[in-house]
């Protein structure tokens, strides 16, 4: 056991040491295009599935709620994962596949940003629903893994996690977004 925690730990630092190598500069215009739309009344879209559809969640709640400043105003973001009566009618009479899709039609407009979450690069609602925030005028970014997969051509920006490891990735996922929340925050609070 104790060679396994060591080995994971280990892993997740080294991912973490190649996103601080390759990353920062990609992760900055993030930051700066979030804090820039806030600023103009925009606000923050966020969807992925499974455990990316928790760290949308998380990522919002952290924006919203407060994240290390207490008693700031609350920063205009949202998780498309939350609404179970939306997510399954979407799913049951138009597929699964369109959930995040229909919900950026109705939600998101010009000067939103958009962050979709997949670790393989290649969930196909993830994909729809930033093909959609585009249509509708938002600054798009993907979250992602595995080289990027086929959301690293349709995004604005791709951040793209150096691992194939999805728990590695996950892991990656969640630090920059605290990384983001932190920044913005100072800056829009």
């Amino acid at each position: 056991m104790k060679e396994f925690i060591l080995e994971s730990l280990g892993n997740s630092i080294d991912v973490k040491k190649k996103i601080a190598e390759t990353l920062t500069e990609e992760i900055i215009l993030v930051v700066n295009k979030i804090i820039e739309s806030c600023r103009k009344g925009g606000k923050l879209i966020l969807f992925g599935n499974g455990g990316s559809a928790s760290d949308a969640q998380h990522i919002a709640t952290e924006l919203i709620h407060q994240f290390e400043l207490k008693g700031r105003r609350a920063i205009p973001a949202i998780a498309l994962t939350t609404n179970t009566s939306l997510i399954t009618a979407i799913g049951n009479d138009w597929g699964f596949d369109r959930i995040f899709e229909r919900q950026v039609e109705g939600l998101v407009k010009k000067g939103d940003v958009v962050i979709g979450l997949t670790t393989s690069g290649n969930s196909t609602n993830v994909i729809k629903g930033l093909v959609q925030a585009k249509k509708n005028g938002a600054f798009t970014i993907a979250f992602t893994g595995r080289g990027g997969g086929a959301i690293k051509d349709i995004a604005d920006i791709s951040l793209i996690v150096p691992s194939d490891s999805t728990p590695r990735i996950q892991e990656a996922h969640i630090t920059v977004g605290h990384i983001i929340c932190h920044l913005i925050e100072r800056e829009v609070a």
